[in-house]
């Protein structure tokens, strides 16, 4: 296959990208590690409820009229140690800690193409950004790993970083997946779901009805807040932003069959909400809430084991639990994988220099941890996970933690 560079073609309005609809679905059907946060049911929503500051960059790359590949990305301004201004170049959904998986998809067999070609694009647009930051990018994104390549033989300054992330690989039948708990998480899923069918009538059910659509998801806002508050936190789900843009994403994949949105009811009350995301055989969960009220019943507990065995059933084969790999995600069978963050910018620029100052940041967190005492490290440590942690809920990052 000949190396030229392909056709670029440059999108600054969301408009111009509803243009390439078609194209661009097309380009996802033939991607293998295509998710749901690559699709435009997803990015448009985003980006017309969080993209208010931002401008669009997305390049599109053609040979012979059609699309192979697509870099989604956005322009912010930022200040680098509060004084320096700078430009930030990230993926389209990045900032609002709402999207995971965003990725650069390409036509298997036009990476390298679509690496060098994109490098171009970047240096073409040199002007109107310092620094290039892709997130939670899939570690064996084939577009990323060819990006990785390109960057290193032109010499361009790239810091990696790894985010946790998990999944539960599924069998083909509920009692293989049970099998693969441990004897206590097996017996407590049995015996939860029969005593709750003791004490109420119990209605587990799916949005399947636009209708319904307003309702659930205000049930499911309220569960969320209620259990943010009493911690003394406002939870992620408040927000005029973040509601707004649920709802027409939640319409747009319900349209499409791709929404997994399951509520839990007692004696006509819904109790407990999960909200997940549909794409071909994996189902992302991002989003719960259950009734404290009713956390002695276990009642979130309840729904999850309950929704995991229909999706077993409807052909559902990874359950994503997207970032995080705490312990109450592994006692479901999840498997702690990460995320590729890849940073860069061009040599000698003042977007390497930052680089360069946050990597010399890095080293000498290493440097104190080799060197401090350990309790004096653990404290420090300890700390700063509490800090970042409310900074996470704040900005909407933090989801409802499972029920024991």
């Amino acid at each position: 296959m000949s190396e030229k560079r392909l056709e670029i073609r440059t999108y600054r309005r969301l408009d111009e990208l509803q243009a390439i609809r078609t194209s661009w679905e097309d380009l996802l059907a033939n991607y293998p590690l295509a998710t749901t946060f690559s699709t435009p049911e997803w990015l448009f929503p985003w980006w017309q409820s969080f993209g208010k500051n931002q401008e669009l960059l997305v390049a599109g790359f053609f040979a012979d009229s059609r699309l192979i590949g697509l870099a989604p990305l956005s322009l912010a301004p930022f200040r680098a140690a509060k004084i320096i201004p700078l430009r930030r170049l990230r993926l389209m959904g990045d900032g609002s800690k709402d999207s995971d998986n965003l990725d650069l998809p390409v036509r298997p067999g036009f990476e390298g193409r679509f690496a060098s070609s994109l490098l171009d694009f970047l240096e073409r647009e040199s002007n109107c950004w310092d620094v290039c930051e892709l997130n939670t990018l899939p570690p064996q994104s084939p577009g990323a790993h060819a990006l990785r390549q390109v960057l290193g033989q032109n010499k361009w300054l790239a810091i990696e970083k790894h985010s946790p992330s998990s999944v539960i690989a599924l069998p083909a039948t509920w009692e293989e997946y049970l099998r693969g708990l441990s004897a206590k998480e097996r017996g407590k899923i049995g015996l939860r779901a029969r005593r709750l069918q003791k004490k109420y009538a119990t209605r587990i059910r799916k949005c399947t009805e636009e209708v319904e659509m307003e309702s659930l998801l205000r049930a499911l806002y309220e569960l969320h807040g209620k259990h943010w508050l009493l911690r003394g936190l406002p939870g992620t789900l408040h927000l005029p932003a973040r509601r707004q843009f649920y709802g027409e994403m939640a319409r747009l994949l319900l349209a499409r069959h791709r929404l997994e949105f399951w509520v839990l009811e007692l004696n006509g009350n819904v109790v407990a909400a999960q909200f997940g995301l549909r794409h071909g055989s994996t189902v992302f969960s991002l989003q719960e809430g259950f009734d404290p009220d009713c956390a002695a019943d276990s009642v979130g507990y309840v729904l999850r084991s309950q929704v995991l065995k229909q999706l077993i059933a409807d052909g559902v084969r990874r359950y994503d639990f997207l970032g995080g790999s705490d312990d109450s995600k592994m006692r479901w069978g999840a498997q702690a994988a990460h995320y590729l963050n890849l940073s860069f910018a061009r040599p000698f620029s003042a977007g390497a220099a930052y680089l360069q100052l946050q990597r010399y940041a890095g080293q000498n967190k290493a440097w104190l941890r080799r060197n401090l005492p350990a309790t004096a490290w653990d404290l420090l440590h300890k700390t700063n996970i509490a800090i970042r942690g409310i900074a996470r809920n704040v900005s909407g990052e933090e989801k409802v933690p499972d029920q024991e």
